[in-house]
């Protein structure tokens, strides 16, 4: 008995179909997974298992295997575990596997039968719209996100039990009502807005034309004169982002998994700010698998670095070849992916290592004025 689901995995910041199809067969008990599985989706075989039989389905007592194809394909993450469930299912007849056409399935399973959410869901409702698919079966608690693309019909779900219920035609499920186009159109209302600066005519002006000509910044200036300040502010004076702008921000973000329900859209220019301790990984992206790091996380935004000599320069020095291309290619032994990197990269630093060269503060006895010698001085600038 044979069965097939559709799914997607990851890569990037894209989707690639990938086809879910279940084999039962009479032999020896066993449960097997090929077709390039990561660890997490080798897992899978216990979550699917405790919890078919924990929705009150019978685990077939057989020789069963899964194949992801294509091969070739890296597969990676969690969301495996219900489109493997309901192939299983679909196999053992429990629904009609016309039930499946041109629907796209993701999730992962819980061990009593519970749907959890998945991060990158956004680039798996782009890739189902794109290939044509009707519906996409999903989390419940990423439907806000995927409600961002409108042209596939979503069926937002809690249970494997509900699912199949659904698929064989005993319940109804509506997707609830969203507009993104609404979100994206509402009043933008910054928490951090550029007309919060009083004074400092000169910097502002500096920033105004940073932000008109999509300029990169260096603000030099002693301790608590409001260079953090100003660059958070900075966003405010940008031109705002267009739709096809906060998709791809939105995309990036979901696979990062910093988006929540009350955020499904990113509709403010993102902007980064990393500690100066950052990792080479942690500001270009890498591991095993790559991911998108702090430069990619702000793209069509800002990347502010603060206390700028204190940055490594090995990590400076990966800055180069981004700032050039806007875009960044990570290569791997299994593959190589390239992630957006069009930024604003916005630094600020002090004058000296203590901080007040040319600026001393205070009077009389609190007066606090620069001690370093021009040597030190150069060594920090430099």
């Amino acid at each position: 008995m044979i069965a097939k689901t559709n799914s997607a995995s990851v890569l990037g910041i894209d989707a690639h179909l990938v086809d879910v199809e279940v084999d039962v067969s009479i032999g020896l008990s066993t449960f097997n997974i090929v077709g390039l599985p990561d660890g997490t989706i080798k897992e899978s075989r216990d979550r699917v298992t405790a919890a078919v039989t924990n929705s009150g389905f019978n685990f077939p007592v057989r020789r069963i295997v899964v194949n992801l194809a294509a091969a070739a394909l890296r597969k990676i993450g969690s969301g495996f575990d219900l489109p493997i469930a309901l192939a299983l299912l679909g196999a053992l007849r429990y629904f009609p596997q016309q039930a499946l056409e041109k629907v796209m399935v993701v999730g992962e399973l819980s061990l009593d039968g519970a749907i959890r959410p998945i991060r990158g869901i956004l680039p798996v409702v782009v890739a189902a719209r794109d290939q044509g698919f009707e519906q996409l079966i999903l989390p419940k608690e990423n439907e806000a996100e995927a409600a961002v693309v409108e042209e596939i019909r979503r069926v937002p779900v809690k249970s494997l039990d509900e699912v199949v219920r659904y698929l064989q035609g005993q319940l109804e499920i509506q997707p609830t009502a969203y507009n993104p186009r609404t979100l994206f159109e509402a009043k933008r209302v910054y928490r951090e807005d550029f007309q919060d600066v009083k004074g400092q005519e000169h910097v502002k002006r500096a920033l105004e034309v940073t932000a008109a000509g999509a300029h990169n910044l260096l603000m030099l200036g002693p301790p608590g004169s409001g260079k953090t300040m100003l660059a958070k502010r900075l966003g405010s004076i940008l031109p705002q982002l267009s739709f096809e702008e906060a998709l791809e921000c939105t995309k990036i973000h979901s696979i990062a998994g910093l988006l929540n329900d009350s955020t499904p859209l990113i509709v403010h220019r993102p902007f980064r700010f990393p500690h100066h301790t950052i990792s080479q990984a942690g500001l270009v992206g890498g591991g095993s698998i790559p991911g998108p790091g702090e430069i990619s996380l702000a793209h069509n935004g800002v990347l502010f670095l603060d206390e700028l000599p204190e940055v490594p320069l090995t990590v400076l020095e990966l800055l180069r070849q981004p700032l050039e291309d806007r875009r960044l290619t990570i290569a791997r032994a299994a593959m190589s992916l390239e992630f957006p990197c069009d930024f604003m990269l916005v630094t600020s630093m002090n004058p000296c290592p203590c901080g007040f060269h040319g600026h001393p503060v205070g009077k009389g006895k609190s007066r606090r004025e620069c001690r370093c010698i021009s040597t030190q001085i150069q060594k920090y600038r430099s």
